[in-house]
């Protein structure tokens, strides 16, 4: 399994292998909240006299407070301008070279490797993302090349399908358990829609006495009251608002790409009486997903099939009443959204079809078919790309001829932070059963530092997608479409 070399005593999986196989060996993991008992070398104190000259003039929103073993650092201003206030403690000197090497994702990793501590990890993606148009500047010319060349790769090669079943099994066919821990029971791993029964979309961060509660230390997760049921009625509600804006009906035939663990398609056939076909490709996901339709008794009418989407047979075509895809868009890459919608146009029947496509999204001015590689894109979902609403249109128009028209365009970024925050909790909350079960299953994962390394995987993920939801760095549209004779609703 190929891995990419971090330092002779430390490794993280790379982009193709199972981000499960963390490993770093009890010695060194013990070894790195302590001081350094030697000075930093040459190349160390260049990276850290180089990134502190851009923070001090690049931090002009927030405070931040960086301790290192031999001297502490501060920029900005706790008064002045509000904005975040961030408190670093560097336990080992590679966090410099990380960072001045590879940006971001540089810091990602020293995070995961605990080679810096975060007092409050949602604080320094708020800091980051007030401050982005001068914090960036603390990536080197060397990390600019990398990026540029990561770009290119993903914006011309795309998901090949080779590719993309080798994504699948880094970040979906981990474990069923994994997701268990912290999804809801239908295992939605996507936005949730939040209701005034749930308190809407920042219920949780509101404590009993009516104030606004702080944030975890780890995930920046908020400490206020959440029934247990919370999440599961808001990813229901999802789910049948999806179904009906694809005004599915009984005995209507629906495609969905993008299986996930079978929650829409069951939900289609069991409540809505859709016969269903369903595509995923990874294999603990199609083996879930169908021991749950049988147990919901709709196992006659989910057919879920381990296939690439771009390989649909010719006897489908015309047969579908809808489509729909819930967040697996992000996974098609640029090159191939035309062909996605040729797909769709062409399974769909030529009157009275509905396509509803959901997508985490860039806003229209950040989008860019060649995106660099960072942490989502390493460590989450490898080879992923972000497309923008307005491309998705002119895609899914070019694509179907004119014979698709925009029904609705809706943004649920709103609602993503509420979800990750909720993510991030049940997994602190079931941490202890968790590394029992992945244990079982992954040795690397009994040791308490390699797994303390992959649970901050997770909490930097829900604080880095959080964050940028929240400050609008990042959306999540609902676009529907219908074909361009049809009329949705009775107006005359």
């Amino acid at each position: 399994m190929p891995h990419r070399s971090i330092s002779p005593q430390q490794s993280l999986s790379s982009a193709g292998s199972s981000t499960l196989d963390i490993h770093i060996p009890p010695a060194a993991a013990a070894a790195a909240p302590t001081a350094p008992s030697v000075p930093y070398s040459f190349l160390t104190m260049f990276a850290r006299s180089s990134i502190l000259a851009v923070l001090r003039s690049a931090i002009v929103v927030g405070h931040m407070r960086i301790e290192d073993h031999d001297e502490t650092f501060e920029f900005g201003s706790e008064k002045a301008g509000g904005g975040a206030v961030v408190r670093l403690k560097v336990h080992s000197g590679k966090f410099w070279t990380r960072v001045f090497t590879s940006g971001d994702l540089g810091f990602s990793e020293a995070y995961m490797i605990g080679d810096v501590e975060i007092e409050n990890l949602k604080s320094i993606m708020d800091l980051w993302l007030d401050n982005q148009s001068t914090v960036s500047a603390v990536s080197s010319l060397y990390s600019r090349v990398l990026a540029a060349a990561s770009g290119v790769r993903n914006a011309f090669f795309g998901q090949t399908r080779s590719r993309a079943r080798l994504n699948a099994i880094a970040s979906y066919d981990q474990s069923n358990e994994l997701f268990m821990a912290f999804l809801s029971r239908e295992m939605m791993y996507s936005c949730a829609l939040w209701g005034d029964e749930e308190g809407g979309v920042r219920g949780d961060l509101v404590a009993r006495g009516g104030g606004c509660a702080g944030a975890g230390a780890g995930a920046g997760a908020g400490a206020g009251v959440e029934d247990d049921d919370a999440l599961e009625r808001a990813q229901m509600r999802k789910v049948r608002y999806v179904l009906r804006k694809a005004r599915v009906k009984r005995g209507d035939r629906l495609l969905e790409f993008g299986t996930g663990w079978g929650a829409l398609a069951i939900e289609a056939a069991a409540t809505y009486g859709c016969e269903v076909d369903t595509l995923t490709l990874s294999v603990e996901q199609k083996a879930l997903a169908e021991e749950r339709a049988r147990a919901r008794g709709v196992a006659d009418r989910v057919r879920v099939h381990l296939m690439d989407y771009r390989d649909i047979p010719r006897e489908w075509a015309a047969r579908f009443d809808a489509f729909v895809s819930v967040e697996m868009l992000e996974h098609v890459g640029s090159k191939y959204y035309k062909r996605y919608f040729e797909l769709v146009d062409f399974a769909l029947k030529p009157t009275g079809a509905t396509v509803v496509v959901t997508s985490s999204t860039f806003p229209e001015g950040r989008y860019t078919g060649y995106q660099a590689e960072d942490f989502m894109r390493r460590y989450m979902w490898p080879n992923s790309c972000l497309p923008s609403a307005t491309v998705l249109i002119d895609a899914a128009y070019a694509a179907s001829g004119g014979r698709f028209t925009l029904e609705a365009v809706e943004n649920h970024a709103p609602h993503y932070p509420r979800t990750l925050r909720t993510w991030s909790r049940r997994l602190r909350a079931h941490a202890r059963p968790l590394q029992e079960a992945l244990g079982a299953r992954h040795a690397g994962l009994r040791e308490a530092a390699t797994y303390g390394a992959f649970l901050r995987k997770w909490e930097y993920l829900f604080a880095y997608a959080g964050a940028g939801f929240a400050k609008g760095y990042i959306t999540c549209h609902m676009l529907t479409f219908v074909r361009a004779s049809d009329v949705t609703d009775a107006c005359d």
